[in-house]
């Protein structure tokens, strides 16, 4: 076989391990809510936030020393090793019994989360550089693995369980997935190949963490916490969310969060393929800017205000003669009242602006007496807004696949700029994108038991964009500005970069056509 097909065959192998490893990693998010639903389990808000995010935990701390060791000994034994030990861990999350076992189970299977750094590590050495983001885009697509949880599980939950009559058959699940795993380490090992000749494979471990004091890294790694981090945490979180916000069964909110996860992983692939063409540096800046517009949008609170609104006062002193809800007689003048609407505006309706009614409420009686200018109706102005299902998840939709082209377009950066170092410095990045994925639903959870608004985790989001915005732009105009300005615009163009390297090869064509002139020749 040859290398390019050996090459392909890996990168579709990486990503199917991947995938499946992404499912696994995400089970809590659906397990647990379901069996916090059917009163299985007591598990408050703060609970839950831990046991979704402790797989999380454990697939982010160990994502550096997972690439660290597929530096030294490849992908392909790296891989299948996770595979195992998360299907092992899987298993024994069938047998738990409480908030412990769950966690402690939670915490072995997470280290299905480290794959990516190992499927990112291996897969860049079988590519050149100028289709690594490309490769590394098509890998990434492995992250719809969680929506495949969040949209299939709900509905395997009900149909072990009976819709709920034997509750206890929760336990399927867990080794459903764990057999996945298996299978899956088995095919991976079988049809996957071993790299020879590692450029790293030699380095001692203190050199393998010299990049680590490159500042660069660290930013790397704050704007993965965001694209990767958000996005794991709003995979797990929005289900919850779903059901507390828009009172939506947690089948349904399994749905709807995974038309979140979806594009994400489908984008990335298009996001390597933008990062191959445009360069890393202009797609993060679309990506940001993305961001920060669809976390604003989510963040708009909902609005049910009942304010003043214009009165009707007598024009004239005299009795009243007659009070109906259309009108008030005064006199013998009649002061016609605008009528309370039988339905006011809610979730129901499609909006995009606030929406208002207005009425008038009598504020005399018949038979009192009334002066001049005296108020014989108040107004009353109610003020709704909320964002429709449809429209917010249209809105989350957008936000998933800005975070999907941003995860590629990060580990674009990682081998451009480390090349012989891709497992530590995208471990490291894998990380702190992973510990955002694990923090975030438990900070979330906080917010919103300290503050009972659910739109917090957007708010939170949104400074987090803006911070990475800024700092890059920060960045970026230094780059400018010093000694080498038009290198630094010009760095990432790949068409120029061809440019130079044909005139390389050119002038070399000519120097060797020189060297084999005769000294006489004219």
């Amino acid at each position: 076989m040859s290398e390019r097909a050996k090459a392909w065959t890996v990168l579709t192998m990486n990503t199917l391990a991947f995938t499946v490893c992404f499912a696994v990693w995400m089970m809590n998010g659906v397990l647990v809510t379901f069996l916090v639903d059917n009163k299985v389990f007591a598990f408050d808000k703060a609970e839950m936030g831990w046991l979704i995010g402790l797989p999380v935990l454990t697939g982010s701390l160990l994502r550096l020393p997972a690439g660290i060791l597929t530096d030294r000994f490849g992908g392909r034994v790296v891989f299948t090793a996770v595979l195992l030990v998360s299907a092992v861990a899987a298993f024994l999350t069938s047998f738990a019994n409480g908030f412990w076992g769950f966690a402690a189970g939670g915490l072995g299977f997470g280290i299905a989360g480290s794959s990516f750094a190992v499927g990112v590590a291996y897969t860049a050495t079988w590519f050149p550089k100028e289709q690594q983001g490309t490769a590394l885009g098509i890998f990434g697509m492995g992250n719809v693995g969680a929506a495949l949880t969040s949209m299939t599980a709900p509905f395997v939950l009900q149909a072990l369980t009976g819709k709920g009559a034997h509750v206890e058959s929760w336990r399927a699940l867990p080794r459903i997935f764990a057999a996945a795993l298996l299978v899956t380490a088995v095919v991976f090992w079988l049809f996957t190949y071993t790299r020879e000749g590692l450029p790293s494979a030699s380095k001692s471990l203190a050199q393998r963490l010299e990049p680590l004091k490159v500042m660069r890294v660290w930013r790397f790694g704050l704007y993965y916490l965001l694209v990767f981090g958000g996005f794991v945490a709003l995979a797990q979180w929005l289900i919850p969310y779903y059901v507390n916000a828009y009172s939506v069964s947690v089948s349904a909110a399994g749905v709807l969060a995974a038309a979140f996860s979806l594009p994400s992983g489908l984008f990335r692939a298009v996001g390597g393929w933008l990062s191959d063409r445009y360069g890393a540096r202009r797609v993060m800046y679309w990506v940001l800017g993305g961001c920060c517009t669809c976390c604003v949008l989510l963040a708009v609170p909902r609005m049910d205000v009942f304010a003043p609104g214009e009165g009707i006062m007598a024009v004239s002193a005299g009795r009243v003669d007659e009070v109906t809800p259309r009108g008030i007689v005064v006199a013998g003048r009649t002061y016609p009242l605008a009528v309370r609407p039988d339905r006011t505006v809610d979730d129901r309706d499609v909006m995009v602006w606030p929406a208002w009614n207005s009425w008038h409420e009598p504020a005399v009686k018949p038979g009192e007496a009334v002066v001049r200018k005296q108020l014989l109706a108040r107004g009353v102005t109610h003020v709704y807004f909320q964002a429709n299902r449809n429209i917010f998840t249209g809105l989350a939709l957008l936000l998933a696949m800005f975070m999907g082209i941003g995860m590629a377009a990060v580990y674009k950066y990682i081998p451009t700029y480390f090349p012989a170092d891709v497992g530590v410095v995208g471990g490291l990045v894998g990380v702190i994108g992973g510990l955002g994925g694990f923090v975030f639903p438990i900070v979330f959870g906080t917010l919103v038991g300290a503050s009972g608004i659910w739109t917090t985790c957007w708010i939170l989001l949104f400074g987090l964009s803006v911070t990475c915005l800024v700092w890059m732009h920060r960045v970026v105009t230094g780059m400018m500005s010093d000694s080498l300005p038009r290198f630094s615009r010009e760095m990432e163009q790949p068409a120029i970069a061809k440019e130079v390297e044909q005139l390389a090869r050119e002038m070399e064509g000519l120097a060797k056509r020189l060297r084999r002139r005769e000294p006489g020749d004219a």
